[in-house]
C-alpha cells in the first residue's frame, strides 16, 4: 500500500510542478505578501488547490494540511501535508531551488515523502520500508564523518539570530568544511543525495519539511530537531545530517 501512496505523491507532484512552471520567471510570479511578511504567488495557490484535488479525488476520507488553504476536518488516520512552493522567495526571485512537497502521515508517523524540483526536474522521495530515490534511483547520506570536511546547507543567515538560535550556528559554521546558502528544501535533497551532510532551519511549520523523516531515514541519515529526536517538525527548528556526523552535530548545537 506504501508504494501506491509513493507513487501517487510522485505523480501529483510532479503534476503541481508543472503548473508551477507556467508561471516561473514570468510575471506570474509576482509575490502578494501575507501577514507574516512571507510571500505568496498565484502559483502557490494554484498548485495547492490542484493537490487537494487530486487528494480528494483518489482517497476521500484523508485529511489534509496545507500551507495555504489550512487543514480539513475530521478523524482520519492518513493525513497529507502540502508545501504548494517550498522557497517562495527563490521562486519569484526566478532561482530554481523551490520546490512541491507532499507527505503522507499514518497513525501519526510520516511514512510517505515526496519532494520535487520542477524547474530542475530533480526529484526525491521514499517510503518506510522501499528505500530512498533520487531521480528514480538508489540515493544515501555520505559518509564523511569529520566537520572538518563537512558541507553545511543553510537558509537564510539572518533567521538563526532572530529566532534565538545564533549562537549555535555560530559554533557550527565555525567547524564545518563549507556552508552553502539559499537552500530550502534543496538542502534537504543535498543531504539525502550525499552531496551535503549537514542542513538546518531554526524553525520549520509541518509542511515546510513533511516529506524529510521518511526520506532522510531511508538513505540512511537522520532528521529531527537539534536535540537528537527524530521524526517530524511542526513550528521547531530542524536539522538533516549524514549518520556519521549526528552526534557531533547534536552536541555542538546543544552545546
Amino acid at each position: 500500500m506504501l508504494s501506491e501512496f509513493l507513487r501517487f505523491a510522485e505523480n501529483t507532484a510532479r503534476e503541481a510542478g508543472a503548473l508551477t512552471l507556467e508561471y516561473f520567471l514570468t510575471d506570474g510570479a509576482r509575490p502578494e505578501f501575507k501577514a507574516d511578511d512571507t510571500p505568496v504567488t498565484v502559483a502557490d495557490r494554484g498548485a495547492e488547490e490542484l493537490i487537494r484535488r487530486r487528494i480528494a479525488e483518489s482517497y476521500p476520507d484523508h485529511e489534509i494540511v496545507g500551507e495555504e488553504f489550512g487543514a480539513s476536518s475530521g478523524n482520519s488516520e492518513y493525513r497529507w501535508f502540502i508545501d504548494p512552493i517550498d522557497g517562495t522567495k527563490s521562486f519569484t526571485h526566478g532561482v530554481p531551488l523551490y520546490a512541491v512537497l507532499l507527505a503522507l502521515e499514518i497513525r501519526g508517523k510520516v511514512e510517505v515523502g515526496c519532494a520535487y524540483f520542477p524547474a530542475l526536474n530533480e526529484m526525491v522521495s521514499a517510503a518506510s520500508g522501499h528505500g530512498a530515490h533520487w531521480n528514480g534511483k538508489p540515493c544515501h547520506v555520505s559518509e564523511v564523518s569529520g566537520l572538518d570536511r563537512a558541507v553545511c546547507a543553510h537558509i537564510d543567515t539572518a533567521y538563526f539570530g532572530k529566532n534565538g538560535k545564533g549562537a549555535p550556528w555560530e559554533r557550527l559554521q565555525k567547524a564545518v568544511y563549507y556552508n552553502a546558502g539559499w537552500c530550502d528544501a534543496y538542502g534537504y535533497l543535498l543531504v539525502a543525495t550525499g552531496r551535503a551532510e549537514i542542513m538546518l532551519d531554526p524553525v520549520m511549520a509541518v509542511w515546510d519539511c513533511g516529506p524529510f523523516p521518511p526520506i532522510l531515514k531511508e538513505a540512511g541519515g537522520y532528521f529531527g530537531d537539534w536535540a537528537g529526536n527524530e521524526g517530524r517538525i511542526d513550528g521547531g527548528e530542524a536539522l538533516a545530517t549524514n549518520a556519521a556526523l549526528r552526534d557531533e552535530v547534536v552536541a555542538l548545537l546543544r552545546g
